[in-house]
């Protein structure tokens, strides 16, 4: 499988375009890591990785979506967006996922790309927008990876993100093969779609389509419009870690989740303050579905550390988390953490009632399901989840 995927990146990728990802993202991601590894021992909080949500307008509307599109249009200053980054590379943090709505909306993302060279930028995206001429951009760029959305065939994914999104997306994927671009599909995993995309056809399938990495996700259903059928079972939550344990050793393409550790163990990347997400209107939030904010970029005169590092309601939820369980309290405490978040006066920047909304969750099951523990059974696997991300199941 290693063979394989080092041929296909030789063969697939542009150079030039390779040594950046390689430099930028692999080799800059490990000391980043390395870094919060120290700050965690003087309990210094501040993430390796950040999500930043430049806007909320985005030209699709999916089941499941936390962000508000109707109302008034967001989108992150270019300064504030800037200071942030800047904040980071103070704290060895070079890598960024750009999120939004649709952050290819965002008017100046291809001026950030330029500012900073020495920063990678992911880009969850729904591929719609990728014309020859912003393929061009991206290739031309070579620090940014597009992560596309794509939730299996086009009946399931187009039931959730709407009719000829998934043509659409697998022509914007077409573009990026062409050039050489490193890019990958984030695929949310629905009781609907569980059989169709976790197993061979469908990564093999991407594969040809030039995918060097697929990000699964967990349905939750939250936003105005959660859906909650299309949540999974206790059981559903075990055979999707059994498939992906057991799809590692097959194919050619990077199998990523953030769910579980090398042990098998669940795992919340923000409870360990891995990864925090800044809203458009610069709100510091837990996580991208939670919309709630103590502070913004803007306090302490835009020094992002300092304002991190002082938050008490950054630090209290890790806390509030590890007594309740090691999965997501979204699903699992939903009614718990919208008094946690209540009892910190944090603003709700949904633009909605986001509190009513988490407030009306049904309580059900996350990835923590002790006694039904998978372990990794790829040496590869293991080995970067246990030493790259020193088991905190980040990959």
């Amino acid at each position: 499988m290693l063979a394989k995927l080092a041929y296909r990146a030789a063969t697939e990728l542009k150079p030039r375009i390779a040594a950046k990802a390689a430099h930028l993202w692999v080799f800059k991601g490990m000391l980043a890591v390395n870094a919060y590894r120290s700050r965690l021992k003087k309990k210094d909080l501040y993430p390796p990785f950040m999500f930043v949500a430049l806007t909320n307008t985005c030209n699709l509307r999916c089941h499941g979506c936390w962000v508000e599109k109707e109302g008034e249009a967001m989108h992150l200053p270019a300064t504030d967006l800037d200071s942030i980054i800047t904040s980071g590379k103070r704290m060895s943090a070079y890598y960024y996922t750009l999120l939004g709505g649709e952050p290819f909306m965002y008017k100046g993302i291809w001026d950030v790309f330029g500012r900073h060279k020495d920063c990678y930028f992911q880009t969850i995206t729904n591929g719609m927008l990728f014309t020859e001429k912003n393929a061009d951009r991206i290739a031309e760029a070579g620090n940014v990876t597009p992560l596309i959305s794509i939730d299996g065939a086009a009946l399931n994914n187009d039931m959730r993100r709407g009719e000829g999104v998934h043509e659409s997306a697998l022509k914007g994927m077409e573009r990026l093969k062409k050039r050489g671009v490193l890019f990958g599909t984030a695929c949310t995993i629905t009781k609907q779609n569980l059989n169709e995309v976790l197993c061979d056809g469908y990564l093999e399938d991407m594969i040809r389509r030039g995918c060097m990495y697929i990000w699964y996700y967990v349905y939750r259903p939250v936003g105005e419009d959660p859906h909650p059928e299309y949540c999974l079972s206790t059981d559903d939550l075990v055979e999707a870690r059994r498939r992906l344990v057991k799809l590692r050793h097959k194919h050619p393409i990077i199998i990523i989740d953030s769910y579980w550790t090398a042990e098998g163990e669940a795992f919340c990347p923000a409870a360990m303050g891995m990864g925090f997400h800044i809203g458009p209107r610069g709100s510091i939030e837990i996580c991208p579905p939670l919309s709630f904010a103590t502070n913004t970029t803007r306090d302490n005169g835009g020094d992002l550390v300092k304002t991190i590092r002082e938050s008490k309601f950054l630090r209290e939820f890790q806390d509030f988390v590890k007594v309740r369980t090691k999965g997501c309290v979204i699903l699992e405490k939903p009614q718990e953490l919208v008094e946690f978040i209540r009892s910190h006066g944090a603003k709700d920047y949904s633009t909605r009632d986001a509190y009513k909304e988490f407030d009306g969750i049904q309580p059900r099951h996350s990835q923590h399901l002790p006694g039904r523990e998978i372990p990794e059974s790829s040496w590869v696997y293991w080995f970067l989840k246990k030493n790259v991300f020193f088991g905190m199941g980040a990959l």
